[in-house]
């Protein structure tokens, strides 16, 4: 017999960190009957945990209700009968049915070091464990009658670790008139960083407002695309003018398309039906958008003086915008534009869409022809900055 075997050996946990694409997400009971942005909650869940790159997604119900609104996800139904022999990887996150995610948080709970063989429970009774025998986890999840339930019996055999971080990463619904809360979270989650100062307290307002009502229609992304870039472009007509009330007019259909332009991202985000193809329809409508408004101050601006050289100053504008517009297209296509040092800086301050504000004030006096000889300016300068930028970050990547 081994002279050792009656030793107790000192056990030091091992942080882990989940595998890229690795990680089941469980969905246990309590469950919320409601819809939020325009999903149910648990479809919600499941799609978020989908973007978050879970490879394995469980719900655990036996409503016929709730599993018929899972058609067309990965998701399957977790039962005592349906129990998988094991969970995909070390990671098992359990969130109950009455919390609303946001992707970015449930990707944190599966990618975050964690010791080995513990579990980390927060206020709302989101779960997470990391232990080699999965399995377990699983089984206990099928038969547990709530969150509540599963979390007592999986502290029996695990080690208690902290809590998960970034409480803001989700919402629980709890109470009346946590929907309409949840919602208004929602949505302003969806408010992206790079954003002008105007297009952030303003415009942003107007089209969250409007997103939270095309929610619930028919209406996908691609629609308000369409429809953003038709009035972009009627607006741009007005601009044929030199009459102040006309170029007025323009200015405003301008400023309508930016909000609508901002509503089907918003709508994607929301509903998580964004799409390669959807990305690559949005940018270049913005780009024709600008490109026609330019043209038809140029147009305008000739027919009213007698002189071509104007149509001469929209050529520029017109061709550094396009440029501008190739050269950034794969990186914000993929939602990867690096930002870093003062050129990156000059470039989000001329990108920005607040410059939409100024040409309703120079419209308004009959002026927008100084706004084609700022962008005939601007533009080339943005495109070179952008070349700069874009070329030293590929020398050093």
């Amino acid at each position: 017999m081994n002279g050792d075997a009656g030793r107790v050996a000192a056990v030091v946990p091992v942080t882990t960190a989940a595998p890229a694409a690795v990680g089941t997400l469980v969905i246990v009971p309590p469950t919320t009957d409601c819809v939020i942005g325009g999903l149910p909650l648990v479809r919600r869940i499941v799609l978020a945990a989908t973007a978050a790159g879970y490879s394995q997604i469980l719900v655990r119900s036996t409503e016929s209700t709730l599993r018929d609104g899972l058609g067309g996800t990965r998701a399957a139904v977790l039962t005592d009968a349906s129990v998988p022999r094991a969970a995909s990887g070390r990671r098992v996150v359990v969130i109950p049915g009455n919390v609303v995610p946001q992707a970015s948080w449930l990707r944190t709970l599966r990618e975050a070091p964690m010791a080995r063989e513990s579990l980390a429970v927060d206020h709302a009774l989101v779960a997470v464990v990391d232990t080699d025998d999965s399995g377990a986890v699983l089984n206990a999840a099928a038969r547990a009658a709530d969150a509540s339930a599963l979390v007592a019996e999986l502290e029996r055999t695990l080690a208690h670790a902290p809590p998960p971080a970034d409480v803001e990463g989700r919402f629980p619904i709890v109470a009346t008139g946590d929907v309409a809360r949840a919602e208004r979270w929602l949505l302003r989650s969806l408010i992206k960083q790079r954003e002008g100062f105007m297009s952030r307290h303003f415009e942003r307002r107007v089209s969250l407002a409007l997103t939270r009502r095309l929610a619930n229609t028919s209406i996908t992304p691609n629609m308000m695309t369409v429809i953003s870039g038709a009035v972009g472009l009627l607006g741009a007509t007005f601009f044929l003018s030199p009459a102040p009330r006309w170029q007025l007019t323009g200015a405003l259909l301008f400023l309508a398309h930016s909000i609508l332009d901002g509503c089907d991202g918003e709508l994607a985000r929301l509903k998580f039906q964004h799409s390669r193809w959807g990305a690559v329809l949005d940018f270049w409508c913005d780009n024709v958008v600008h490109v026609a408004v330019f043209l038809c101050i140029a147009v305008g601006w000739s027919r009213d003086s007698g002189a071509a050289w104007p149509l001469g100053l929209g050529a520029v504008a017109s061709v550094a915008t396009v440029g501008s517009a190739a050269v950034f297209f794969g990186r914000i296509i993929e939602d990867r534009v690096e930002a870093g040092g003062a050129a990156a800086r000059v470039i989000d301050a001329l990108g920005a869409r607040d410059f939409i504000y100024i040409v309703i004030l120079l419209a308004a006096f009959g002026k927008a022809k100084w706004f084609l000889v700022a962008a005939a300016i601007g533009a080339p300068m943005y495109l070179a900055l952008a070349i700069v930028l874009i070329g030293r970050h590929d020398r050093v990547r």
